[in-house]
């Protein structure tokens, strides 16, 4: 897969033209928007089947107003070929259970108290319930997965694109953890190479395997499998740059520099700014917070997101043209034009 430096990439349109509207999830989704419902019902079977103790954790966790984009990108990729919802619908849903897990895990780690305008489950119920409950839904998305695999006996899936969207999702959960453990190990780099590869492993890898195990699970030629996984990396790592930009402050105060911090430093006439950080980390990070806020690079890492996007739909070109082609198209296009 192709990794984005902010010295090169594509000279194309960005999807995001400016004074383009915006489009809508609920639009987006429209081809899968049943199969979206019953994604809902059954992670309300998730909550219904825990112990007692964990079921008003596990509603607060699970319905705290998610959008829902990476099951949505298993079941819109799984709908190109031959569409089969006892197979997609169980992917779909232990993605999004794994994509939870790794916002409760993320916000203990760095002591997060507000997701989604609301307290974290760290700060209701203390960081140890966060992180058991983080492990809970971790496992909940492997039986999932288990699920799937005993409608897999049924079918006429091939034993070997089974075990390889099985694998998926153990192989995510690797590239997650590495990419949190090396940020940790590296707090104020700077570095952008380092950046691009903390989220690849954090962000990307999980949009590419919600897709491309809904190709495989849609017996999908390999050429279109491996389209459709590389889309879901390329709109993972725009997804991630627009989402730092917009929350570039908070992390900046505990230590993570973004897209827009490490292009501002990179300008000689900054230095001054990365020298003030390396002797006192207090005002540097004071100075970098006022300063990017109003910096061109901020623009620069909308146009570096907006070239993913379009990078990513470059990738559907081969694919044929049903709904599901045109809401992925548009699922770029919202992605490039995120707002908080």
């Amino acid at each position: 897969m192709m990794e984005y430096s902010s010295s090169g990439g594509l000279q194309q349109a960005r999807v995001a033209a400016p004074g383009r509207k915006r489009p809508s999830l609920a639009a987006i989704y429209r081809p899968v928007r049943h199969e979206m419902e019953e994604l809902e019902r059954r992670l309300d079977q998730v909550i219904e089947g825990a112990p007692a103790d964990l079921k008003e954790q596990l509603a607060y966790t699970l319905k705290a107003g998610g959008k829902r984009i990476r099951p949505a990108l298993t079941l819109l990729a799984g709908s190109f070929y031959r569409y089969d919802v006892d197979l997609l619908l169980p992917m779909g849903t232990a993605v999004e259970l794994l994509h939870t897990a790794t916002l409760l895990h993320d916000d203990t780690i760095d002591s997060s108290h507000i997701r989604r305008g609301k307290l974290t489950a760290n700060r209701l119920w203390g960081n140890v319930n966060a992180v058991l409950l983080g492990d809970y839904l971790s496992a909940a998305s492997a039986h999932m997965v288990a699920e799937a695999g005993k409608a897999w006996s049924l079918r006429s899936v091939t034993d070997t694109r089974s075990i390889r969207a099985m694998e998926l999702l153990a192989q995510t959960i690797m590239n997650i953890c590495g990419g949190a453990i090396e940020e940790s190990l590296h707090p104020f780099d700077a570095d952008e190479e380092r950046y691009f590869t903390r989220i690849a492993r954090k962000t990307a890898s999980l949009f590419s395997a919600a897709a491309e195990s809904g190709a495989l699970l849609s017996e999908a030629p390999d050429q279109a499998v491996e389209c459709l996984k590389n889309y879901g990396y390329k709109l993972g790592m725009g997804f991630q740059i627009v989402d730092d930009i917009l929350d570039f402050g908070s992390d900046v105060r505990r230590g993570s520099l973004t897209l827009p911090v490490i292009l501002f430093l990179q300008r000689e006439e900054n230095r001054w700014v990365r020298e003030t950080l390396e002797r006192d980390t207090e005002r540097g990070v004071k100075l970098l917070i006022e300063m990017v806020s109003g910096s061109p690079v901020v623009d620069e890492c909308y146009r570096i997101a907006g070239d993913l996007c379009t990078q990513a739909c470059a990738e559907l070109e081969q694919l044929p043209r049903t709904p599901a082609y045109s809401s992925l198209v548009n699922l770029a296009r919202y992605i490039a034009r995120h707002e908080s």
